[in-house]
């Protein structure tokens, strides 16, 4: 597959896995506002920023619907909805052939939902809070869901495929990854604070913003436990957005391609997938929690950007002889 084709499928996928995530995020805590004080509000939506990877020249100022928008609307911040929706089509566009006609329909009808002349004056309504975002936000997450199922419906599930496959799970395990980071920093940092209603809204809005809440439930029933919580968004084998079946997809991802492509080279990326999934595979809860549980998840974090630059190497930004050497 030439470079430029497996770099624009790679990136389209995690641009719309990043879109969603942040969809989902900004969804479930408009949603929380309504049950918190000023004071949790400002912790709950600094959490946010914490797990989106604090964007660039975005800060709260205490103003849940001027953050919304921008982080939904402004195009100037890369890491907004928009942006990202706009990155992922024009990923999708440099390889309008290898992808199905059902794909493009639907990233191409996203695209012009989101660029459409009214989304502005949406936007400046957003800000004076004069409209709400949850129609919007809902509408992106379903498109971003239906685009997944058709690639998985009508794209043959060959290397193409896997690249897709690459984008998602690497994304994806990172935004879990960093979402956990944000959660332990803020609560289970402080074994010493009471559990009240807004903790437990907490914990809940935790699982909500990985779409875990019912899956965790009928695991763990609705006592929402921390280490439970914890196992199951990192561990868990079956959840699609823990952490573990992140890596266990992305393992196999990586196996189909390197056996496709026949990559003599592939030794080192086949070595840190490896080691990272059986970290993941290997480990205990309460292994976890007894040692350094940022410096834990810090370091799935750096994996997974060491896995992304050895993916480059060796199938984007290869050099002539290093091709010819396999």
């Amino acid at each position: 597959m030439l470079s430029r084709v497996a770099d624009s499928l790679y990136w389209m996928s995690r641009y719309l896995e990043r879109a969603e995530h942040t969809t989902r995020l900004l969804d479930v805590n408009l949603n929380l506002m309504l049950d918190e004080s000023p004071i949790s509000a400002e912790r709950r939506w600094q959490r946010v920023l914490q797990a989106l990877g604090k964007p660039k020249n975005v800060e709260w100022t205490g103003e849940p619907y001027a953050l919304t928008q921008a982080l939904t609307f402004d195009t100037e911040n890369k890491a907004s909805i928009l942006s990202c929706i706009i990155a992922a089509r024009e990923n999708s566009r440099h390889v309008r052939e290898q992808i199905s006609t059902e794909q493009w329909h639907r990233l191409n009808s996203l695209y012009l939902q989101v660029t459409r002349p009214e989304i502005q004056t949406q936007s400046e309504a957003l800000v004076q809070g004069m409209t709400q975002p949850s129609e919007f936000l809902q509408s992106v997450m379903e498109a971003v869901h239906q685009f997944q199922g058709v690639t998985d419906s009508t794209m043959n599930h060959g290397e193409g495929w896997q690249f897709i496959q690459v984008g998602r799970y690497i994304e994806r395990a990172c935004a879990t990854a960093l979402l956990l980071q944000a959660y332990h920093v803020d609560l289970w940092g402080h074994p010493e604070r009471i559990v009240d209603g807004n903790e437990y809204l907490d914990w809940m809005g935790l699982l909500r913003s990985a779409t875990a809440f019912e899956a965790y439930c009928k695991v763990y029933t609705a006592d929402l436990t921390p280490d439970q919580i914890f196992e199951f968004l990192l561990l868990d084998e079956e959840f699609p957005h823990s952490v573990r079946f992140s890596i266990d997809s992305l393992q196999c991802a990586l196996e189909k391609i390197q056996g496709d492509s026949g990559k003599a080279r592939a030794e080192t990326l086949r070595r840190l997938s490896g080691r990272l999934q059986s970290s993941l595979n290997y480990s205990s809860v309460d292994e976890i929690l007894n040692q350094d549980v940022l410096g834990y998840l810090g370091g799935i974090q750096a994996q997974c950007r060491a896995i992304h630059e050895t993916i480059y190497e060796l199938y984007v930004d290869y050099s002539i002889q290093a091709a010819l050497a396999g």
